[in-house]
């Protein structure tokens, strides 16, 4: 073979191979920009197939001590609305996880707890408290974290005491006091035996009733205090009878409010008993027994549905809630705190779907602010920059205590 024909040889081994790597990196490159991960049953993953970071949102209720009625019920929706939402897809297709904290119904683990799940778990927002005390105690390290708070207890305290951050599901004691005094003037009474519980709710609820119960004709002629772990009132409702009050208005929603009933019966106290909404609860009317009879308090409407309106978006809201919560616990949410605990993981989950990736704290502040016309389990909420409760008046329904149940007062 001559020189130049080693060298044209040469040349087309040369040109063989490179042909030859050109097909091979063809045939190995993926189509259409995909990665070569998988989804994990053997076919390609698309990049934009990758799991999303969980948006993490913390809750601080009162699980065990006094409040531990209204804890139990909140996680229960809580639990079970957090397994829908990933169910259908999560939020913007990030799954939702909520971790929850149990602050013992006290405040300094109220603080305690927040702390925890700003600092540990980087939370980006918190529902919670159940109670007032622990809801306002929990305000500094919310404060100092700049995230938003959605508090599950009614005081008026909690959102009059204005804090940009915090925002409230019940409706404020301001609201239910008004609508109980009016009742109470209506009734035709005058003379007002006050009962409260040495709590943050009770001592909101008795300020309110002393500075504005004139307002209505009433004038409270006795002003007694419980514990939370009493377990006989005899003594302050003797001062009561005493007084010749015509009404007993007890300001409570610890589990010992239904003690007052039954000791009122044991002094032979024939006179009406009126609650507030803290006892809106079946346990109630359980544990006060044939004491509970004509006892009357005004709440939300999740007690009686039908009250929303049939067929209004508040009312399928409410019953398809209700039919959730009996088919998952066995038995139907007798009580208002479960819509309270709704109502706050909704707020901040409708707020999220809002915003774009990459949200700041302060992001989600505004859009939960920008909430107008959701209609919760507890009414139809519209928050604005000087209103962070967004409850009116018409979101409340009067019931009485009969056969063992709250029905509707009629």
């Amino acid at each position: 073979m001559t020189e130049t024909e080693r060298v044209r040889d040469m040349h087309k081994r040369m040109w063989v191979m490179l042909v030859l790597a050109l097909v091979l990196a063809l045939v190995s490159a993926p189509l259409g920009g995909c990665t070569a991960t998988s989804d994990g049953d053997g076919t390609p993953a698309d990049a934009g197939d990758e799991p999303k970071e969980p948006y993490v949102v913390g809750a601080v209720l009162s699980l065990t001590g006094a409040q531990s009625g209204l804890g139990g019920p909140e996680k229960n929706a809580i639990d079970m609305e957090v397994a829908r939402i990933n169910e259908e897809g999560g939020i913007n297709g990030h799954p939702l996880e909520v971790i929850i904290e149990d602050d013992a119904s006290d405040v300094d683990q109220a603080i305690a707890r927040t702390t925890k799940l700003i600092e540990q778990d980087g939370v980006v927002a918190i529902i919670g408290s159940t109670g007032t005390g622990q809801s306002m105690a929990m305000r500094d390290v919310i404060d100092a974290a700049g995230i938003p708070q959605v508090s599950l207890a009614g005081s008026l305290v909690i959102t009059k005491d204005f804090d940009p951050l915090v925002f409230q599901t019940p409706w404020s004691n301001a609201l239910v006091v008004d609508t109980t005094l009016e009742y109470l003037k209506a009734e035709g009474h005058t003379k007002v035996g006050l009962i409260t519980e040495d709590t943050g709710f009770g001592k909101d609820g008795q300020a309110l009733v002393n500075e504005t119960a004139a307002d209505y004709g009433l004038e409270v002629v006795s002003d007694q205090v419980f514990k939370p772990a009493d377990t006989d009132m005899t003594g302050q409702l003797t001062v009561i009878k005493g007084a010749g009050a015509d009404v007993v208005l007890m300001w409570s929603s610890v589990a010992a409010s239904s003690i007052v009933p039954k000791n009122m019966a044991q002094l032979g106290m024939d006179i009406p008993l009126v609650g507030s909404h803290g006892i809106a609860r079946q346990e109630f009317v359980d544990s006060a027994a044939d004491a509970a009879e004509g006892v009357v308090m005004f709440a939300g409407k999740i007690l009686a549905p039908e009250a929303y309106g049939v067929g209004s978006e508040s009312y399928e809201a409410a019953t398809a809630f209700i039919d959730r919560y009996t088919e998952t616990y066995g038995e139907a949410p007798t009580n208002t705190f479960a819509g309270h605990a709704y109502d706050g993981l909704y707020l901040v989950v409708e707020a999220l779907k809002r915003l774009d990736e990459g949200f700041t704290s302060a992001d989600l502040r505004d859009e939960i602010e920008k909430t107008s016309g959701f209609a919760g389990i507890g009414g139809v909420f519209t928050f604005s920059a000087t209103d962070h409760n967004g409850m009116t008046a018409d979101d409340l329904v009067g019931y009485v205590a009969s056969g063992g149940a709250w029905t509707l007062l009629e």
